[in-house]
């Protein structure tokens, strides 16, 4: 999670990409085409799953952000899998209560 936040700084297209599971994975990001984000932080709400001896994992997190000149938080719970020694992003549920 902590690599795909610093991805998302970055803009680095390529990694968020490689991360993400083939089967919910966008064709590109689009961040060109996206107004500028300037990412302030990320917090860890909770794990679950997703040691060393599991296959799924899922991660808590509130990243927060400035559009526009607005500040913003994303709440999000993601869901990862682990494929032949490697964990990609499958999907997050955006709780929107925050």
């Amino acid at each position: 999670m902590r690599s795909r936040f610093t991805a998302y700084t970055r803009q680095d297209e390529t990694y968020l990409l490689q991360s993400w599971h083939h089967s919910t994975r966008p064709l590109q990001r689009g961040f060109t085409q996206q107004a500028p984000v300037k990412w302030l932080g990320l917090k860890i709400i909770r794990t679950s799953a997703g040691g060393k001896n599991d296959d799924t994992g899922t991660v808590e997190f509130v990243a927060r952000y400035k559009i526009n000149g607005k500040a913003e938080r994303l709440h999000e719970n993601s869901r990862f899998v682990k494929e032949a020694g490697h964990w990609f992003y499958l999907r997050g549920e955006i709780d929107s209560g925050t």
